[in-house]
């Protein structure tokens, strides 16, 4: 499926059903489709087994062949990656594809099969998302066989549109197959926290503040200094980088707005210099969102800013959404309430780093030389300003925040 969601109405391509029909009419597909303009095909079924109905819309996917089975339907025309790629909307793709991805989809499975290696490379070629089913692990039973065959395969870009997309499985009941469901549900991951941001040093008065507000917490460990400092960089992030897109849309529409006049005659220096001052201004954010969805993405594949917003914001919704905990096993059973889950988690690491007491530890005679006294104090000596400059330079700048939350890049430009 594909969705306009500018145009607020669908723009369903291709839809692949089991009908358990004899006989389908123009009419039945209608009422399916929802909509005029659509093109069909279809199998009857065997009795009261199987039967296959194909839809598609005329105005997105051209027809060029059809082949027909007893239990297959074909429809030859454009690719599916050709049309996704032009129409450049979300895209959905979802059903029983009667394949696996990975080994443990299938019972007993050892190895992936040819087409099942096939279905693995097309979704790559697509950069589809495949998404995971947290609340069961098979999709299809027949007997003591199972499978996850039925899935759902977004886009980068309906994430971009539908970042909380959620997908669960609904009671199988008298079918052999769980039906799927997309939801687009909001998670309570409690509040964001703290991260410094590279978009930061492209304000010219964002030195000025981190120098005042150092000076303000006066003699204080460095350590406590950075946690202090979190809450004003807070404050000054709401006041000048808050809503972000709004204010380029802002922009855009002043510099629209001139355009207009100009293009109803009216011009002189004033038109001209308000335009230019507006260009340069929108500029300046678009800058600011590059740098920021970069370093959101954490991507290497773009050494340089260039005009890359889209593909840097689709990397960073697609590794949010791939890093989020949606269920857990926890003592043999599986979890979705996000509050168990968090104390959970927590309780395990506090649990793994929880140290009762401190081992005693013998040394007989001759197993551990004596060092030297010049040894000694070169090992409690502390490094140089030198020793440790060169250390932290030696860090990678665009790494992930450590457990204060600053990235190398902030430390190596605030106090370099």
């Amino acid at each position: 499926m594909v969705k306009d969601l500018k145009n607020k109405h669908k723009l369903d391509m291709v839809g692949l059903i089991e009908t358990k029909k004899q006989i389908v009419t123009r009419f039945e597909v209608a009422r399916i489709w929802g909509q005029d303009g659509f093109g069909w095909k279809y199998v009857p079924s065997d009795s009261a087994s199987g039967g296959l109905l194909l839809i598609w819309n005329d105005l997105v996917f051209k027809m060029n062949n059809c082949y027909k089975g007893e239990r297959w339907l074909c429809v030859e025309g454009e690719e599916l990656s050709y049309i996704a790629d032009l129409c450049q909307v979300p895209c959905c793709f979802l059903g029983d594809f009667n394949e696996i991805v990975q080994e443990e989809e299938r019972k007993c499975a050892t190895s992936l099969t040819r087409s099942a290696e096939d279905f693995k490379n097309w979704i790559q070629d697509m950069n589809l998302v495949d998404m995971p089913l947290t609340d069961r692990k098979f999709t299809w039973f027949r007997g003591r066989f199972c499978s996850r065959i039925d899935r759902v395969l977004l886009s980068l870009e309906w994430l971009e549109e539908f970042p909380e997309s959620r997908l669960r499985g609904g009671p199988r009941g008298l079918s052999d197959h769980c039906p799927i469901i997309v939801e687009d549900r909001k998670l309570s991951v409690g509040p964001r926290p703290f991260r410094s941001l590279d978009s930061w040093f492209t304000h010219k008065g964002f030195f000025r503040m981190v120098k005042e507000e150092w000076r303000g917490l006066g003699d204080k460990p460095f350590t406590d200094k950075l946690r202090a400092l979190q809450v004003p960089l807070g404050r000054w992030h709401k006041d000048n980088f808050g809503e972000m897109d709004k204010k380029i849309a802002k922009f855009e529409e002043e510099i629209k707005r001139i355009d207009d006049k100009v293009s109803n005659g009216e011009y002189d220096e004033t038109m001209k210099a308000r335009r230019k001052a507006l260009v340069t201004c929108c500029e300046r954010w678009y800058v600011r969102k590059e740098v920021h969805w970069k370093q959101m993405s954490r991507s290497r594949h773009a050494k340089d800013i260039d005009k890359n917003t889209r593909y840097f914001h689709n990397i960073a919704s697609a590794r949010r959404w791939n890093n989020r905990i949606c269920a857990l096993v926890i003592n043999g059973r599986r979890v979705r309430n996000l509050a168990r889950i968090k104390i959970t988690i927590r309780e395990f690491y506090k649990e793994l780093y929880h140290q009762e007491g401190s081992p005693m530890v013998g040394f007989r005679d001759g197993l551990v030389e004596k060092i030297d006294e010049q040894a000694t104090v070169t090992l409690e000596e502390l490094p140089s300003v030198e020793e440790i400059r060169e250390a932290v330079w030696d860090c990678e700048s665009s790494k992930a925040p450590g457990c204060d939350r600053y990235n190398m890049n902030f430390i190596k430009r605030c106090w370099g």
